[in-house]
């Protein structure tokens, strides 16, 4: 009895491999001869990268080691590794359990967003996925999937598909669980090693001018809450979700002034955020330690109609999002000559570059603004 290991191109200079028997065995189960078994494993044909050559060694070192149990079985007479073995581990069951150990280590942010992949998971699975069925050929289809994947949040327009950098996220995520899953022995082998990961656009980041703020200040608003808040967001450049949580004890009131004592969803880090008099305005009167500072905001698709419409009161046409409170206190403040590192450090980035967005928006508007002028030159005659 021989057995062989042996190798099958699969496209994308990918190789397959899989184990060769002869003279054939036959399955206990279905009496059926076979002379393969398909190992599940592949390897890269011409590794380009250090991190493709050791996932190459590993590789091997699993398939010999698989090479020389079967050996062993087939001498022994063992031959219930054909039957069929699948891994029922429930790998739904298991990602969302990883998106509450984001929330303990992280944030409630990053465990929101492992389960808005968790939703998408359970919707291109139909809500069952043994962590077998998790290949290569799964993961490039969820990858394709998102890019035009309908929101799954209700809070959206109906039939509205997920933003393009949104999927950029999501796929990231997916891959970060599978690493996971390997280093948790849920799955051998990484089966996205060779899926590549979506490129992230660059994307228009609303903004309103000094001027559009100061009419908003000016402008009614059916809900005056949510009028204190946004404000609060552009002169803070806080996030919705850190605003809505927020509660008294982070406020300190000193001499010096006021600053809030948060922890930055996006580092992980406690930080103290100075905020000037006009922000500590807008808080109001100080409640109890416990007390959250907006307690009436509460996202809904009705609370941003009424946003929506409190900008159209104040001569505003353009969609305008409760994000792009903070997208405007990033551009006023290097408008204003803010040195971008301390910015970074303000918005609770961790990668400065994060932040250089905002500096190519800044430069594009002042390119728009130089096209503005122009003069008819052709009535001028050359010397």
């Amino acid at each position: 009895m021989g057995v062989t290991l042996r190798e099958k191109p699969i496209g994308n200079e990918r190789i397959s491999l899989y184990l060769d028997f002869y003279p054939a065995l036959k399955n206990p189960l279905t009496g059926k001869t076979t002379r393969r078994e398909f190992l599940g494993l592949h390897v890269f044909g011409n590794p380009k990268s250090k991190l493709e050559r050791d996932h190459n060694r590993k590789t091997y070192e699993l398939a010999e080691t698989i090479h020389a149990e079967r050996m062993q079985d087939i001498q022994a007479g063992k031959l219930g590794f054909l039957v069929k073995k699948t891994n029922q581990i429930d790998f739904l069951a298991w990602f969302k359990n990883q998106a509450e150990i984001e929330k303990k280590q992280r944030s409630v942010n990053s465990r929101n967003n492992w389960m808005s992949v968790y939703k998408h998971l359970h919707q291109y699975s139909n809500g069952k996925l043994p962590a077998s069925e998790v290949t290569e050929n799964f993961c490039q289809g969820f990858r394709d999937y998102l890019t035009t994947a309908k929101a799954l949040n209700a809070v959206t327009e109906p039939n509205s598909t997920i933003a393009y950098n949104s999927a950029v996220g999501y796929f990231t995520i997916f891959k970060t669980a599978l690493f996971r899953a390997v280093d948790a022995r849920i799955i051998t082998v990484n089966p996205a090693q060779g899926v590549k990961r979506l490129a992230r656009k660059d994307t228009q980041r609303e903004f309103l001018s000094l001027v559009e703020l100061q009419a908003l200040a000016k402008a009614d608003c059916e809900l005056p809450y949510l009028k204190r808040a946004a404000l609060f967001s552009a002169l803070t450049g806080l996030r919705y979700t850190d605003i809505s949580k927020l509660v008294w004890s982070t406020v300190l009131d000193e001499e010096t002034g006021a600053s809030l004592h948060l922890l930055q969803e996006e580092t992980s880090r406690q930080e103290t955020l100075p905020i000037n008099k006009m922000a500590r305005a807008l808080l109001g009167n100080r409640g109890n330690d416990d007390d959250l500072v907006f307690p009436e905001l509460r996202y809904s698709s009705w609370q941003n109609q009424k946003l929506q419409q409190w900008c159209i009161r104040a001569g505003i046409t353009r969609t305008i999002t409760f994000h792009a409170f903070r997208h405007t206190f990033a551009t006023l403040q290097l408008q204003g000559g803010t040195d971008i590192h301390l910015l970074a450090k303000m918005m609770g980035h961790q990668n400065v570059a994060t932040t250089e967005v905002y500096q190519k928006a800044l430069s594009d508007l002042t390119r728009k603004a130089a096209d503005r002028i122009t003069i008819d030159l052709k009535s001028i005659s050359e010397d």
